[in-house]
């Protein structure tokens, strides 16, 4: 899988590590020329002409805190961690989908990235040591506590999973959760637990909810999902047997799909046996890249 074609990933921006920290040279870019991604709480806020909108630093409110997201055209780029945000949840929703299918790819990733990293300020204002306050380091890439006794250091977390196709026999193993639009199936997901590899991870979690022992087990592709901060990591597994258990607190439904029904899915045709996930999902290019293969 290309991975600058996947959405939230490839993003045209220096990161600039280095800049964060060096307290001189961030303060010096943060001027006139300064941009500020323009937010509507943690939502994009889009230009008539189908765009990210940019703004200046004189656009944040007195109290927000300011992330530094990294150097584009020479330019500091910035995103703004507001009062009204913190402690707040804000789940991906329909108008924040039609907003972000004008973006481009580039964009799309200095989008999902200040995201994850605003979301994460907003949630992690104490310390998980002592419980004291804390307060932004190094550009926004870190939170320190304010006990000089505890002197924590946190970082902003990224939460891996593991998305996969099953196979057997020529058919894929997808399934659908209660809250996807109706007839929509995807490939199964879970997250990591702590001490797993990613192979076990994959077997675990198809064995958990589908029932379905599974052999080899491959790494495809991944990408950063910012609802709230997840690096999805696609794979390929082979499995053993197609019986069926499901876990009905996971999926509502779950089956076998051969390669004509997932290419009449993945068309859109509209008497197709089910509607593929959308461009922007993993599970997409994971399809996409099973029907190619």
């Amino acid at each position: 899988m290309t991975i600058s074609t996947i959405a939230f990933a490839g993003a045209g921006l220096d990161r600039a590590d280095h800049i964060r920290t060096d307290a001189d040279k961030l303060a010096s870019l943060m001027d006139w020329r300064a941009r500020l991604l323009r937010l509507d709480g943690l939502d994009p806020q889009i230009t008539p002409d189908g765009q990210l909108e940019w703004g200046s630093l004189a656009d944040a409110g007195p109290d927000s805190e300011l992330v530094f997201l990294g150097l584009m055209g020479g330019k500091g780029c910035f995103a703004e961690v507001a009062p009204s945000l913190i402690g707040s949840v804000a789940p991906a929703n329909p108008r924040l989908w039609a907003a972000m299918s004008s973006l481009s790819h580039e964009e799309l990733a200095i989008y999902g990235a200040a995201r994850s990293l605003v979301d994460w300020h907003a949630r992690h204002r104490y310390c998980a040591r002592c419980g004291n306050p804390t307060v932004l380091a190094k550009g926004g890439w870190q939170r320190n506590c304010t006990n000089d006794v505890c002197k924590g250091e946190h970082y902003p977390r990224v939460d891996p999973v593991t998305i996969m196709l099953v196979e057997h026999g020529g058919r894929l193993l997808l399934g659908r959760q209660p809250r996807f639009p109706p007839r929509r199936f995807s490939a199964l997901a879970g997250f990591v637990e702590p001490g797993e590899s990613i192979e076990e991870a994959v077997a675990r979690e198809v064995l958990e909810e589908a029932g379905v022992t599974v052999g080899k087990v491959s790494y495809v592709g991944s990408q950063p999902w910012p609802f709230p901060s997840s690096l999805m990591m696609g794979c390929y597994a082979e499995a053993l047997d197609d019986g069926l258990t499901i876990d009905r607190t996971e999926l509502e439904e779950a089956d076998w799909f051969t390669r004509d029904e997932v290419a009449a899915a993945m068309r859109g045709e509209e008497d197709a046996r089910f509607i593929a996930p959308p461009p922007q999902a993993i599970a997409h290019h994971l399809l996409k890249w099973w029907l190619e293969r």
